[in-house]
């Protein structure tokens, strides 16, 4: 349907939900947690943003982005964050706990099994495959989330220099991550913050 100018209405944004209640809270991350064997960014992605929808890809990409920087696992930090979004305190002690109960009972677990049948030749050729799945897992989530930083104030160029001088540092010239953080990530807030300011 057009108005009487013929231009199309805007889309309507996505509808983004909220977990229910303390308990599907827990429910949810316990689940993403278990789920969480090597490539925890896909999971991650596609449980809060495709499947539960509590997180636009927008949201997602920043929120992901401020939980690298800060100390800790990264989805652990993501996961406290949007307890204490919807619940508060309470909700960011029951993101942790969810976070890290279950798998930790589920990492000793296997941790006794690996002491036993670590030294097999058959199951140490098995998790160097599984590490080329999880690569791939990361790939292509990283992939799956470009489209949401089209809107993003440093624009398409910046945005891939910043990502191709991230690599070389990380990848080609093996700086330390902290380095990289400070002096890329910096850079990038601040240019950021310098071109919204411009458009304001």
């Amino acid at each position: 349907m057009t108005d009487m100018s013929g231009a199309q209405p805007p889309a309507p944004a996505a509808a983004k939900l909220r977990p229910a209640s303390l308990t599907e809270l827990f429910l949810s991350l316990t689940w993403i947690a278990l789920q969480g064997f090597g490539g925890v960014l896909a999971i991650v992605q596609r449980e809060m943003v495709e499947r539960r929808k509590w997180l636009t890809p927008e949201e997602f990409v920043e929120d992901w982005a401020v939980a690298q920087i800060m100390p800790g696992p990264n989805v652990v930090n993501l996961s406290l964050m949007i307890g204490d979004r919807w619940f508060g305190l309470r909700g960011a002690l029951v993101a942790v706990t969810a976070m890290l109960a279950v798998p930790l009972l589920v990492v000793l677990l296997l941790a006794l099994a690996y002491a036993h049948i670590g030294s097999n030749p058959h199951v140490a050729s098995a998790l160097r495959g599984m590490g080329a799945v999880a690569a791939g897992l990361i790939t292509a989530t990283g992939l799956k989330l470009m489209g949401a930083l089209g809107r993003h104030p440093l624009g398409g160029a910046l945005l891939a220099a910043f990502g191709i001088a991230t690599f070389i540092g990380i990848a080609v010239l093996r700086w330390p991550l902290a380095w990289v953080l400070l002096g890329l990530g910096g850079l990038s807030c601040v240019i950021t913050w310098c071109r919204i300011e411009v458009r304001a």
